[in-house]
């Protein structure tokens, strides 16, 4: 497990538990590298100026590594995967396709078809030449072809496409964005045991109970 409380400046995590720095989270843990949180409370914290600089939009998560700054949690995951090689959590090059493609149709079509369903955004046929996912159950349907009787999603070995495509698909089924079709439960079911995933889960879930404590 990486050292969450390290005094190394050269890998800085800006997070919340209650958000999606949970999948970053997650992908520091697959790293394995030591980095140091930073911890901002939805609201003043992440509109202050000093954050603002490093994201203007005022959200988390964000990385700093080296004096780099990192936004994006798709983005995140294939900058740490480069950046710590060592890891193996991205294919070599010839083997990238399948890699950048699911990575990024969970980054795109993915997300958007579940958060417009979740907000109950009607799309009409004339309208689904505009929107990147088509149809709601045609993603589901794409994803579900893409996983069936598979372990991971690129190939043969876990990699940071895996966290990231994992987390969507978690984080939907936990909170009916998504359904439970047996294809995402067998692939989330074996990324759930990974002891990177449990180690992420338990300092996120031991940081929200401080919060929820202190708010008391």
């Amino acid at each position: 497990m990486a050292l969450t409380e390290s005094t190394d400046t050269e890998l800085v995590f800006y997070t919340h538990p209650w958000s999606r720095g949970g999948i970053v989270r997650w992908m520091l843990e697959e790293v394995g590298t030591p980095y140091r949180q930073q911890v901002l409370g939805f609201g003043p914290a992440m509109k202050d100026a000093s954050y603002l600089a490093l994201n203007p939009m005022g959200k988390v998560p964000t990385v700093v590594h080296r004096g780099q700054v990192v936004t994006e949690c798709a983005a995140i995951c294939a900058y740490l995967a480069d950046a710590f090689p060592e890891s193996g959590l991205a294919p070599a090059n010839p083997d990238r396709a399948d890699y950048y493609r699911w990575l990024f149709f969970a980054a795109g079509p993915l997300e958007a078809a579940v958060t417009n369903q979740s907000l109950k955004v009607d799309i009409s046929p004339e309208q689904q030449r505009m929107v990147g996912y088509g149809t709601y159950e045609h993603t589901l349907d794409t994803l579900a072809r893409a996983l069936k009787g598979k372990r991971y999603i690129a190939g043969d070995r876990f990699s940071a496409a895996d966290v990231y495509v994992g987390s969507h698909v978690m984080w939907g089924m936990a909170f009916n964005g998504i359904p439970k079709r047996p294809e995402f439960e067998a692939y989330t079911a074996g990324l759930s045991e990974r002891p990177a995933y449990q180690a992420a889960k338990a300092i996120d879930a031991e940081l929200g109970e401080k919060l929820a404590t202190n708010k008391g």
